[in-house]
C-alpha cells in the first residue's frame, strides 16, 4: 500500500473536519485512526485552529511531511458528521484507500443548506428566542421579520462584500434599527426583547462552544484563537447595537427639545 497516499487521505479528512468547524481532538483522532488502520504507525499530527502539520516516517518507512493552512470559516456540521462516520467505517474495513479518497471528495462537495432555508431558519430562530427571553407574541412576530431581513443582508451584502468586523457591526446596527422601526409603528411591545431575539443569528455559538471544549481538552493555543475570534464577533455585534441606541437616544433628546 502506498503510504504517501494514506497520509494524503488522512490529511484531506483532517482538512475537511477543521475547515467545517470540528474540534481539535476530533481532527487529530481521525487522522491517527486512518493512518493506524492502513498501517502507517509512525504518523504524528499537530493541529491548530487554522492549520495541520503532519509528519511520518522512520528507518523502515519513507519520511513524509506536509503543512496545510486552513482559514477559519463557518461550521458545516453535516460534513463533520460524514467524515467522522467515514473514519469509523474505515476502521471497520469497509473502504480501501482509493474508495476513501473518492468518498472524501464527495463529502467535500456536499451541498450545504439552501439560502432560502438559511433565511427561514434565521427568522424562526429570532422569533423563538425572542419569545424565550420574555417577549410577547407580537414581539416574536417582529423579531421573525427582522431575522429574515438580517440574513438577507448577511448572505447578499455582508459575507460577499464586507469584512468580518464591518459585517458584524453593520448587522448589529441593522437589527437594532429595524427593531426600533417596528417598535415605533406598534408592531412590537418590548424593544429590548425584540433586539435580543433578532440578534441571535449573528452570535457565533459553535465557535464559542468549540473554543471552550478545546481549552478543556488542553489545546490552549487553538482554544484561545477560537475564543478570541468569537469574542471579537461579540464585541462587533455589541458595538453595532450600542451605536444605534446612542444615535436613537440623541435623536430622541433633540426631538424632545
Amino acid at each position: 500500500m502506498n503510504e504517501r497516499e494514506v497520509l494524503e487521505t488522512a490529511m484531506e479528512a483532517g482538512h475537511i473536519l477543521l475547515e467545517n468547524g470540528a474540534e481539535i481532538f476530533r481532527v487529530e483522532e481521525t487522522i491517527d485512526r486512518i493512518c493506524r488502520y492502513y498501517g502507517v504507525d509512525y504518523a504524528n499530527a499537530f493541529v491548530l485552529s487554522n492549520g495541520i502539520f503532519l509528519t511520518a516516517g522512520n528507518l523502515r518507512q519513507q519520511y513524509f511531511a506536509k503543512v496545510q493552512h486552513i482559514p477559519v470559516s463557518g461550521a458545516h456540521l453535516n460534513r463533520v458528521a460524514a467524515v467522522n462516520q467515514l473514519s469509523r467505517e474505515i476502521e471497520a474495513g469497509h473502504y480501501t484507500v482509493e474508495e476513501a479518497r473518492k468518498t472524501l471528495e464527495s463529502i467535500k462537495t456536499m451541498p450545504g443548506k439552501t439560502k432560502r432555508m438559511q433565511i427561514l431558519a434565521s427568522g424562526i430562530g429570532s422569533g423563538c428566542f425572542c419569545y424565550l427571553f420574555g417577549g410577547s407574541l407580537l414581539d416574536s412576530a417582529a423579531a421573525f421579520a427582522v431575522g429574515l431581513i438580517l440574513y438577507l443582508f448577511v448572505l447578499y451584502i455582508s459575507v460577499p462584500r464586507l469584512s468580518k468586523i464591518v459585517g458584524n457591526i453593520a448587522g448589529g446596527a441593522l437589527v437594532t434599527l429595524l427593531c426600533m422601526v417596528f417598535y415605533h409603528i406598534h408592531l412590537g411591545e418590548h424593544l429590548n426583547h425584540m433586539v435580543i431575539g433578532a440578534i441571535i443569528p449573528l452570535v457565533p455559538g459553535v465557535p464559542f462552544t468549540n473554543a471552550i471544549r478545546d481549552i478543556a481538552d488542553g489545546d490552549y493555543i487553538s482554544g484561545s484563537v477560537r475564543m478570541l475570534d468569537a469574542m471579537l464577533v461579540f464585541f462587533c455585534i455589541a458595538m453595532g447595537v450600542g451605536m444605534m441606541f446612542t444615535v436613537y437616544s440623541r435623536i430622541g433628546g433633540v426631538m424632545a427639545l
